[in-house]
């Protein structure tokens, strides 16, 4: 069948990254905006991996994929944002040995303040971004304030990798298929301080609090979701890049393509003050999506417990946006 649907244009920096690998194949493929959407992705990377970003396309190139309707590869970012409409900002600043957090945060500021105001200056009017280079959260706050004439709801930090995380340690506990999980949320930062929540979550038809314990939740769940990249990197001797290449085209299939009724996802997203969360804070929340702007799910009944782990995320959070203000980056 014909493409019928005018192209729209996806930005995809740190393209030559293996994230970034894993990722531009199923754009291209349509499993990120639909098998009838074509797609021009516009390849961002730094100087000295131009050639490798070079390789990849060529790669692309040879798939012959039917949605994949251009391909360009830049090192500058005013050229790559142009008129794009959905933007997925993988390439960060990696933290290396004996680099303090401050450090690396004033590092990532460099990268993200500049890729924001290229998006506020070139890409399109309805852009969407996702950042996924960590601390993503924090990235994300720094590029929607290098953006003052986006809207600060377009831009977001991907949680999805730990909302899925968290659905596959469920699932594989309550010997259940992972599509029978819903309303799980992993509320805060993509961080070691996040605290994913099955208090709302069913399995099947039933209450998910009813299938586990207490002590399966504390001692294993939420740390095992909450560490899980380290883990990772522990076993493979490399940082997860497939299952987050993944989460990244979950999260924009839903943003676009909207969620299934009855059933939520994580979003860390700029705060309008719900659940006590500091306003214009970066932060995962349950959110739903008709293919519009993303919408948060509000009039949860939050217990004693979970207010204090949301307050203790947002703190942690919170105390990385003073760094980069001291460091003079916003």
């Amino acid at each position: 069948m014909a493409q019928t649907k005018k192209p729209v244009v996806v930005t995809v920096t740190g393209a030559a990254g293996n994230i970034g690998y894993a990722t531009l194949f199923r754009i291209a493929a349509g499993d990120m905006l639909g098998a009838d959407q074509p797609v021009i992705i516009n390849m961002l990377e730094i100087p000295q991996a131009v050639k490798a970003a070079e390789g990849t396309a060529m790669e692309l190139r040879d798939a012959a994929f039917p949605t994949l309707a251009g391909l360009n590869v830049y090192d500058d970012a005013n050229k790559a944002f142009e008129g794009c409409n959905y933007a997925l900002l993988i390439g960060a600043r990696p933290r290396s040995k004996g680099m303090e957090r401050a450090d690396l945060l004033e590092a990532n500021g460099g990268i993200f303040g500049p890729q924001g105001k290229a998006i506020n200056d070139h890409a399109a009017d309805d852009v969407r971004v996702l950042v996924v280079g960590n601390p993503a959260n924090t990235n994300a706050y720094i590029a929607a304030a290098s953006a003052p004439d986006v809207p600060a709801e377009r831009f977001t930090a991907m949680m999805r990798l730990d909302h899925n995380r968290a659905i596959s340690q469920l699932a594989e506990k309550t010997e259940a298929a992972v599509a029978d999980i819903k309303k799980v949320v992993v509320w805060g930062n993509h961080s070691a301080d996040q605290y994913p929540d099955i208090s709302f979550a069913t399995v099947g038809d039933k209450a998910a609090s009813e299938l586990v314990d207490e002590e399966w939740l504390d001692s294993y769940f939420v740390p095992t979701v909450a560490k899980r990249g380290a883990a990772i990197i522990e076993a493979r001797g490399a940082s997860s890049a497939a299952s987050a290449g993944s989460a990244a085209i979950d999260h924009m299939r839903s943003w676009a393509l909207g969620t299934p009724e009855g059933d939520w996802v994580s979003v860390a997203l700029p705060s309008k003050g719900q659940y006590d969360i500091p306003e214009g804070l970066v932060y995962g929340v349950p959110c739903t999506s008709d293919g519009g702007d993303w919408k948060v799910v509000e009039g949860l009944d939050l217990n004693a417990k979970q207010k204090e782990q949301l307050k203790k995320n947002a703190e942690a959070a919170q105390a990385e946006i003073e760094t980069v203000k001291k460091a003079g980056i916003l």
